[in-house]
């Protein structure tokens, strides 16, 4: 099982890359979140974005969970990909939102997740966990919600000028 995670990665990555075409754009982006797993968790991280149009969005990311369990604090490792779709047309602000759906794993569970992103920056999904192992000695399962700001690194670059 110490593996499942790794070989869920590759996965993404070789689903991913079947959709991949030479015109493709990739953007990085940080992340800071929050994350609900019958446990509050702080998510720091980081994605890549892989952009054709703007109709449908990749994007593959990695970031740590943080929080407290049973009184001890944990640092989990967290893998995720997802899918960004909005196919609107002739709309004036083209774009703002798009559905999102896609999969997050740790070394502890596995969660499908569905939600809407607003501009691609700000998320707001929910998904199911199915367990792996224990958090010490607490099981994560069950309702999994996320709010993620996904901060685009030109963005940080030229505020910080």
């Amino acid at each position: 099982m110490k593996n499942f995670c790794w070989v869920l990665a590759f996965g993404v990555m070789v689903v991913m890359s079947s959709f991949a075409k030479a015109q493709l754009t990739v953007h990085k982006l940080v992340n800071v979140g929050y994350v609900y797993q019958n446990q509050s968790f702080g998510e720091v991280g980081g994605k890549l974005l892989f952009l054709k149009n703007d109709d449908m969005i990749y994007r593959l990311g990695a970031s740590a969970l943080m929080g407290s369990t049973h009184s001890k604090y944990a640092i989990m490792p967290k893998i995720q990909a997802d899918i960004l779709l909005n196919f609107e047309k002739n709309v004036d602000f083209y774009h703002s939102y798009y559905f999102l759906a896609g999969v997050e794993g740790t070394n502890k569970y596995v969660a499908p997740k569905i939600g809407v992103s607003l501009f691609g920056i700000l998320d707001l999904t929910g998904g199911y966990a199915f367990p792996i192992s224990n958090l010490n000695g607490k099981e994560l399962k069950g309702l999994n919600i996320n709010f993620t700001l996904n901060i685009p690194t030109t963005f940080l670059h030229d505020m910080l000028k």
